[in-house]
């Protein structure tokens, strides 16, 4: 229930209504103390003493003056000081960060909490010489700034389907129940989410396979021929090896959806040295971070537009976009920033761990006389 201002339901730490205004007044004229009206109406004495003198008038009776309370007098008085109990706009004030920000959406593709938060970080704007991000969009809504509510691309969208329950469930490989809870939690790098980006849905069009980090939001974007398995499995394999003996540390365990491309992803397990998970079916909730990311693609790549004419260039262009966005999740690092942090920490581990074992081997060897790793040493 929405409690309107004449409502005569009274509510704690709520201002005083008209109805409540009216039986002040008719008990102050009996004579009850400020105190006994307060008990009466379930409200602090010191409220009842302040709308009485809010709302007393001096009054000339039988040529007297004399003060007698209104209610209409108080509510009156009421309205009035409640029109200046706002914060004053500060467009003229943050003038230079106001057109920083326009510049930045417009030239960027920057979410408005990603310029606000950046700029601050970075220590391009001070804090008093800017506005909060739920200011920001409240100039939006207010028409204040060179930005729509159309150009926000998820502030315009909604949730149209209810969701269900599936009784008869696919099963791939190992469930995301299985998954454990360092994985869950996002406390450990190198996990992903797995998915593929149609653009016209045709039986040779081209898509996309995208890969995003649950940690640091890192985005890996590789166009394929086709959505197959064939496709996908030596994409990924292609991929792995890129980052060499490393990449078992960076790809720990990947989670994919029940989509007929990973069908047979499991049977990778051993070859890429990643544990491999699925999502139930119909839970695309369960793989956010890679759905959202997919959702930044299609700014770029609309669903119907064929991938047949986007070069691998424009594709690299976009991942670049998606890594280089600062993020409030992060303290407004960049994806790139951020996996490039843990991938130092991981060289530092490794290099680490190599000493270490080197060592072991070394003095192993002369101890028993055992021959050297010939890969160590």
């Amino acid at each position: 229930m929405e409690y309107v201002n004449d409502t005569p339901i009274p509510r704690k730490n709520k201002h005083l209504n008209e109805f409540e205004r009216g039986k002040i007044a008719a008990l102050h004229y009996q004579g009850l103390s400020p105190y006994a009206i307060g008990k009466l109406l379930g409200r602090p004495s010191n409220t009842i003493r302040n709308e009485l003198k809010r709302g007393t008038v001096q009054q000339i009776k039988q040529d007297r003056v004399v003060e007698i309370y209104y209610p209409d007098a108080g509510q009156i008085i009421y309205e009035r000081n409640r029109k200046n109990c706002v914060r004053p706009y500060r467009l003229l004030e943050c003038e230079t960060f106001i057109k920083h920000v326009v510049e930045e959406f417009h030239n960027k593709d920057l979410s408005l909490d990603a310029i606000c938060g950046r700029a601050l970080k970075t220590g391009v704007f001070s804090r008093e010489e800017m506005v909060c991000t739920k200011t920001l969009y409240n100039y939006v809504d207010q028409g204040l700034l060179g930005i729509i509510n159309l150009d926000l691309p998820l502030k315009v969208r909604c949730s149209t389907k209810p969701p269900r329950v599936r009784e008869h469930k696919k099963q791939l490989g190992d469930s995301i129940d299985e998954r454990p809870e360092h994985i869950n939690d996002r406390s450990e790098f190198g996990h992903w989410e797995i998915d593929t980006v149609l653009g016209k849905k045709a039986g040779s069009e081209a898509a996309l396979l995208t890969l995003t980090e649950r940690m640091t939001r890192k985005e890996i974007i590789v166009k394929i021929p086709s959505k197959t398995v064939t496709a996908v499995h030596e994409a990924l394999i292609d991929l792995v090896s890129i980052y060499g003996k490393e990449s078992p540390a960076i790809f720990k365990s990947i989670t994919s959806d029940n989509g007929s491309e990973f069908s047979a992803l499991a049977s990778l397990e051993k070859e890429l040295k990643t544990k491999i998970y699925f999502a139930h079916p119909y839970s695309s909730c369960e793989r956010g971070t890679n759905e959202r990311h997919n959702g930044l693609i299609r700014r770029f790549i609309p669903k119907g537009k064929s991938l047949k004419g986007i070069s691998s260039e424009s594709i690299a262009r976009v991942e670049r976009w998606c890594n280089s966005l600062p993020r409030r999740i992060l303290d407004y690092l960049t994806p790139d920033e951020a996996f490039s942090n843990q991938l130092r920490s991981l060289s530092r581990k490794m290099s680490h761990f190599l000493k270490n074992l080197f060592f072991a081997n070394w003095i192993q060897c002369n101890i028993f006389h055992i021959i050297p790793i010939s890969s160590i040493a």
